[in-house]
């Protein structure tokens, strides 16, 4: 093999590695996603509480090899510098890589700071101005154990517990403002709601 053809032949194994080194890290970047909002866009009504205060539908891609389990956690932090969260989900099998709307029987739900039940609790803030609210999925070497009943399992104890634990993290950022004048709807799963949440 001559000179020339040496050098094309080597050329050619570099495009091929950098080509399969790019493939390899598009997989790999751990992303979240939801059909109904891009990242930074803004939360339909309906996953609020001005509407059916629905979940919003997601799913993520390039889940870490190791994986055991998945935990979903959305919070705020408001003006004052306060974390509020509204929606805990913890030990989700590493098999399940989305969540339909108004998911059910999948993981398990921990608490939320408006109400302290396990369950989601749709934001409904009345403060002026956009609030951004983010979804944090995050892809971890082991499944949790906890001795406390999930109605207790807060984002500060699920933060504690995986420490150590986390393989990948990835964020959606979505963007709400109520409507001017819009009334705080009360039912018995809110019955005192912040004005800031």
């Amino acid at each position: 093999m001559n000179r020339t053809a040496k050098i094309s032949t080597l050329f050619l194994m570099l495009l091929i590695f950098i080509f399969v080194l790019n493939a390899w890290s598009r997989e790999a970047v751990f992303i979240l996603r939801s059909s109904e909002v891009s990242d930074g866009g803004t939360l339909p009504a309906e996953f609020t509480g001005d509407g059916a205060s629905a979940t919003l539908p997601l799913a993520w891609s390039g889940i870490p090899a190791g994986t055991r389990s998945c935990t979903l956690i959305m919070h705020h932090i408001d003006p004052k510098g306060k974390t509020k969260w509204y929606w805990t989900l913890y030990n989700i099998p590493a098999n399940v890589q989305s969540l339909a709307k108004n998911v059910q029987g999948v993981g398990t739900l921990g608490n939320n700071s408006i109400n302290k039940r396990a369950e989601y609790a749709p934001p409904h803030s009345k403060g002026p101005g956009p609030k951004t609210y983010i979804y944090t999925i995050y892809a971890l070497s082991s499944t949790l154990q906890f001795s406390e009943p999930p109605d207790q399992v807060s984002r500060e104890v699920l933060l504690d517990t995986m420490k150590g634990h986390i393989l990948a993290s990835a964020e959606l950022r979505v963007v709400y403002s109520r409507p001017d004048g819009t009334a705080i709807k009360t039912n018995n799963n809110f019955p005192s709601l912040n004005p800031e949440q």
